[in-house]
């Protein structure tokens, strides 16, 4: 496994007042088709007990893994789902959406999650919005004789001589999610992916890589394209691997709105404003 880059997510805010940790990629520089990947882990109730009320969103996919705690999840749409520990929510929100995330009232023993956004191609940023979660059907978790845990989050995978399919298959951009879970004293490996953005954020513990270590929690692993994933861990870890096919377009970027060009950017604010994108 050869590294190309390594970021380090920084403590922000977001929401009322959400204390989060954020790794940006809206000048597409490195994430592309990645646009941004916060990550929730907190136990102290006030970090994160404003939730994200209601805003709007334009021409991204926002995808949500909870770890521990949760959310709710309401939208325009009529979609209205608890997402807890294990569940994964995808949306996209192609022309419009309007969406609030709270978090759950028996969330009480701290909170740990992420949302990743994922650039849409041009083509389609105007499209109908779409709507998923895996509540219903659960992503697929194997083991190996290791102990090593995969979970197929989005997308088909191929590990200890199992395919995990989940249900969430149409992410753009070939985007695709797994998180692994280390025991101490193991490695994981996985062959070369057909999609040349490979990515690994370590949410928990640290990993060690043929490069060197340790990479602790909170680093972005960027992995050269055709680079088979390769890394151990001396005392446990969470990995998630973040997979997709860069679109290199221009990425226009305010706020919620992601679109191509500055003149779609104000569109998307004119629309939002003229009450287009509907009311939640």
């Amino acid at each position: 496994m050869k590294v190309i880059q390594q970021l380090n997510s920084r403590a922000t805010q977001d929401g009322d007042g959400v204390n989060i940790s954020r790794i940006p990629g809206f000048d597409g520089k490195y994430l592309d088709p990645f646009l941004m990947i916060d990550e929730l882990k907190s136990d102290d109730h006030s970090d994160f007990m404003g939730g994200f009320p209601a805003h709007p969103h334009r021409g991204i996919e926002t995808f949500t893994y909870i770890i521990k705690g949760g959310f709710e999840h309401q939208d325009q749409m009529g979609n209205k789902k608890a997402i807890r520990a294990g569940d994964v929510q995808w949306m996209s929100t192609g022309f419009g959406v309007i969406h609030s995330e709270m978090p759950l009232a028996d969330a009480k023993e701290g909170m740990h999650g992420f949302q990743i956004w994922l650039n849409m191609p041009s083509a389609e940023k105007l499209r109908a919005p779409r709507y998923q979660d895996t509540t219903e059907a659960p992503a697929p978790m194997t083991r190996n004789e290791q102990g090593v845990e995969f979970k197929a989050l989005a997308g088909s995978w191929q590990f200890a001589g199992e395919q995990q399919v989940s249900s969430l298959q149409d992410l753009a951009a070939d985007g695709m999610l797994a998180d692994v879970t280390l025991p101490a004293g193991t490695q994981f490996y996985h062959a070369p992916l057909t999609q040349t953005k490979v990515m690994l954020y370590v949410h928990t513990g640290e990993i060690h890589t043929e490069q060197g270590g340790p990479v602790k929690a909170g680093s972005l692993l960027i992995l050269e394209p055709g680079s088979d994933i390769e890394f151990n861990s001396q005392t446990g870890a969470g990995v998630l691997i973040l997979v997709g096919s860069p679109l290199k377009q221009p990425i226009a970027h305010m706020g919620p709105f992601v679109m191509t060009t500055q003149a779609e950017l104000h569109q998307a604010v004119q629309d939002y404003q003229q009450g287009k994108f509907g009311t939640l």
